[in-house]
């Protein structure tokens, strides 16, 4: 049996020379970004741009600081810390080929339960100029209703109560800038990279909202809402890279294959986008140097990617898995759900945007499906099928809202509505059951479970749908759809709705 050294700073040098690694100096980074919710994402996304940048030999002040407040993030604690916070990331391309690089610039990583006051402590150094979040789209406590701040959250009552030792996220950023005031330290900008539109604009208002509530329950002191709505920067972002979960499987290859020993690899597709709204007032890393576009405004970008790319993940997923798939590129590599997917793209997701400067939106769909199709990446259609309730309501809803206001089609969207109605009923055609992942899973499949009684019972939630379920023409294609979902199956309903 082979033996290996595990990934750290001292084994750097004995990694063969089809590893790329950082060829800065690690010691000499200092911190700039303490990034909150260091998961796949950010490490194939954020991390990987300052990465490049400090390769060129640039932006060596700008090492991030990585902080987990969930309890699950113990693991990625003791992956990390155990190997001097390097990581490697693997791109996987199409035909097969493995790039493995070590990515150098995450310098500390702080489980925030251990110390909440370390972690406070490295956000108020003044040396940190940047706040930067992945905290997935419920981190924001957004209420689908009225779009305003959900205070109900254990975590966010408790910061609320004792805003003093944080635990949320919220609670952290908050606390943060109030001592950063008081010690008369210039606030950081809190830089979004969710999946949500606006996002920027989102963490602002729940953020402010939050800290409002703060000020509220602790009148005697000096407000920190409106200090923060006045100088604290929130700039809007676009990001885009297939990141699945990392396997076993994917541990193993990285070890035969290239003599790595890492805990906790990140894998992903070759292609990446960031679209930045260039608004910092402390300054930022050249991410243009490193590929990311920093321009003035950032929603024609972002709608591009929320309504064609990740609506059409949730177009492929329920019906995918109810076809009797379980892998994104065996569902792309299928004609009729290509020409599915492409047709909802070019007829009912690119008619509600606006002009994207310098996109082919053709081609933008095109590539897309080529995207999907990597055989190597082997996203799940579980992964995209999770949290559908913080994803369909912000990614597919509007779409569906636009088009019945403007007279568009939107008969693919409530196919789309319905397959996730039938799948959230939790057994498949076969009936196997179907392990629903989503935080408001008891909701959901208490829904899904009445409605072939009570056929509308999944659209009565107007947290998630709004008032869809009073409008004639979008029920009456989703009740049709539901009903041959139940009679016919996933895959002939889709046969009868592209070839009818």
């Amino acid at each position: 049996m082979t033996t290996r050294p595990r990934l750290g700073d001292e084994t750097l040098d004995q990694l063969p020379d089809t590893v790329a690694r950082p060829s800065y100096d690690r010691s000499t980074l200092t911190p700039g970004i303490v990034h909150l919710g260091v998961g796949g994402f950010h490490r194939a996304h954020e991390a990987m741009y300052l990465d490049r940048l400090m390769e060129d030999g640039r932006d060596h002040d700008w090492a991030v600081v990585g902080v987990g407040t969930m309890p699950g993030d113990v693991r990625m604690r003791d992956a990390l810390k155990g190997q001097d916070c390097l990581y490697t990331l693997v791109i996987k391309h199409p035909d097969g080929t493995l790039e493995p690089r070590v990515i150098g610039c995450l310098v500390d990583y702080l489980f925030a339960p251990d110390d909440p006051e370390a972690v406070l402590a490295a956000m108020v150094d003044p040396r940190v100029r940047v706040v930067s979040l992945t905290i997935t789209e419920g981190g924001y406590h957004v209420n689908q209703v009225t779009g305003r701040f959900d205070p109900g959250d254990t975590a966010l009552q408790a910061d609320l109560d004792s805003p003093g030792t944080p635990r949320s996220a919220f609670g952290f950023v908050t606390e943060a800038l109030r001592r950063r005031r008081a010690a008369g330290a210039e606030p950081f900008t809190v830089m979004s990279c969710d999946n949500l539109p606006g996002n920027g604009d989102v963490a602002r208002d729940m953020i402010g909202a939050f800290a409002a509530l703060q000020d509220d329950r602790s009148p005697g002191g000096e407000p920190l809402a409106p200090w923060l709505a006045e100088h604290v920067a929130f700039p809007n972002s676009m990001v885009d890279r297939i990141t699945p979960v990392t396997s076993q499987e994917d541990i193993t290859a990285l070890a035969e294959q290239f003599g790595v020993e890492d805990a906790w690899p990140v894998v992903c597709e070759p292609f990446t986008q960031w679209v930045l709204e260039d608004h910092f007032p402390t300054g930022r890393p050249a991410f243009e140097e490193a590929g990311a576009q920093v321009v003035e405004d950032v929603v024609p970008y972002e709608l591009m990617k929320l309504r064609l790319l990740n609506a059409s993940h949730q177009a492929l997923c329920y019906l995918g898995y109810l076809s009797g798939y379980r892998y994104v590129h065996e569902v792309c590599q299928d004609p009729l759900f290509v020409d599915f997917l492409l047709g909802y793209m070019e007829h009912e997701g690119a008619p509600t945007l606006p002009e994207v400067p310098g996109v082919d939106l053709d081609a933008y769909r095109r590539e897309l499906i080529d995207r999907f199709a990597n055989p190597e990446v082997r996203d799940t259609l579980a992964r995209l099928c999770a949290e559908s309730s913080d994803r369909i309501p912000k990614w597919l809803v509007p779409v569906i809202r636009h088009n019945l206001e403007h007279g568009g089609r939107i008969d693919s969207s409530a196919l789309v509505v319905a397959s996730w109605a039938r799948y959230a009923e939790g057994v498949d055609e076969q009936g196997q059951p179907i392990e629903v992942v989503d935080r408001f899973k008891d909701t959901v499949m208490a829904a899904a479970a009445r409605q072939r009684e009570e056929p509308l019972a999944f659209l009565q939630d107007e947290s998630f749908f709004g008032d869809l379920r009073h409008d004639e023409r979008f029920t009456t294609a989703y009740l049709g759809f539901l009903r041959s979902l139940h009679d016919k199956g996933a895959r002939a309903t889709l046969e009868d709705h592209v070839n009818g």
